[in-house]
């Protein structure tokens, strides 16, 4: 009896996972198809992470012809409990696709495990550093945007827009990834605190609170939602978030509705101002399109290699979505004025004239990061360990 109620389990989880996995419409059929999965942490339609790889997979389908995408949403231990990554990759692979993006960091200790398992087909862990490291298998590759750069931006346009003299981070969890791109928008707050507006940095508050996931898992995280109101209680007037989700704008523009005089800054998405465009200084967002478009091209005829790709943005023509990586999108909230600013600042960080990640830096417990005159590695930058010092919020 035990022994059928295990089947039975194991029968619902795989049934879970058939009926979860979408399909794109067939644009053709035959040995000719390239199909290709993508698996998401959230929703396709979060307006955030999970939907600019969702954007990505419509951007192959329409730039590489014969190629169809098959995607899972919200594989997290929320939504999908039961299922576990190498049923997915099972389906998906049973569906015949040759490549699979696995999009989350929350996935990439799977994937690893999973992909010698399947050495005809290639894997992407998306933000992962298994071939930095040198422990990927020969089939996994890596790639992330240079967010940081983006994330730099979006805190320079908190810093032009704050009266109170403080600003907000609402963080998801806490790893490498996370910390530098927090770190990032605190380096281009106080730069454009003290260079544009002729401020004290050390002045200007920059408080991080972490919900402790990528976004709202009921009675598992802190809801974002509280979170932002009690930054904007606490005397924030502008929060920017790293979460994959937009519970920042939300709150903002209902209390601008209000008659405040608040400020929000969302994520990962290039539509997510739409929530509360009034009120929205920008974005910075990811588009994967160029990057895997380049990756379908490769495995299709037989040239990809595995890489650790960190892929740059095109600072000619930051918001191109055939050649930049991440961009950033200004919003409505901002003035004629604070947008030349951020031009510029945008042209300093692009042409090296601007670096942000020079000593002195310490870490937050006052621990040297850099000395006076050096520059970080982009190794230093990828894995670092702490907040800054003058951050206030949770470094572990």
């Amino acid at each position: 009896m035990k022994k059928l109620g295990t089947l039975l389990a194991l029968v619902l989880a795989v049934s879970l996972v058939l009926s979860g996995c979408q399909q794109q419409p067939a644009s053709q059929s035959g040995d000719d198809e390239f199909v290709f999965g993508v698996i998401m942490v959230g929703p396709h339609n979060d307006h955030g992470w999970s939907e600019a790889h969702y954007v990505a997979g419509q951007y192959v389908e329409e730039k590489v012809p014969g190629t169809r995408m098959i995607y899972l949403e919200s594989l997290n231990v929320a939504d999908r409990p039961e299922t576990t990554l190498e049923q997915v990759v099972s389906d998906m692979v049973d569906q015949g696709a040759k490549l699979i993006f696995a999009t989350s960091d929350a996935f990439e200790d799977d994937t690893a495990l999973v992909a010698p398992k399947y050495p005809d087909v290639t894997f992407i862990a998306v933000s992962g550093d298994d071939v930095l490291t040198g422990e990927a298998p020969e089939n996994l590759g890596n790639v992330m945007g240079q967010m940081e750069f983006m994330k730099a931006v979006a805190g320079a346009a908190a810093a032009l827009k704050t009266d109170t003299g403080s600003v907000a981070y609402l963080g998801p969890l806490i790893n490498h990834e996370t910390l530098r791109l927090t770190a990032s928008a605190y380096l281009g707050a106080r730069y454009a605190y003290e260079h544009y507006r002729g401020l004290d940095p050390d002045d200007l508050e920059f408080t991080v609170n972490w919900i402790g996931y990528w976004f709202n898992l009921p009675g598992v995280t802190l809801d974002p939602t509280e979170v932002t109101n009690q930054f904007f209680d606490s005397g924030a007037d502008v929060v920017l978030s790293g979460i994959d989700t937009t519970e920042a704008m939300v709150v903002a523009g209902q209390r601008a509705e209000a008659g405040e005089p608040v400020w929000a800054i969302p994520y990962d998405y290039e539509g997510s101002c739409e929530q509360a465009p009034e009120i929205c200084l920008g974005v910075p967002y990811f588009h994967w399109g160029p990057s895997y478009v380049e990756i379908v091209k490769a495995v299709m005829d037989g040239s990809w290699e595995p890489s650790w790709d960190w892929n740059a943005p095109d600072w000619d023509d930051l918001n191109n979505p055939d050649t930049t990586h991440v961009g950033f999108l200004y919003g409505d909230g901002l003035t004629d004025d604070e947008k030349a600013t951020l031009d510029e600042f945008i042209a300093g960080l692009g042409d090296g004239s601007i670096e942000l990640w020079a000593g002195p830096l310490n870490y937050q417990d006052g621990t040297e990061f850099l000395a006076e005159g050096e520059v970080a590695t982009p190794e230093e930058i990828w894995y670092l360990e702490q907040l800054l010092e003058g951050m206030i919020g949770a470094s572990r």
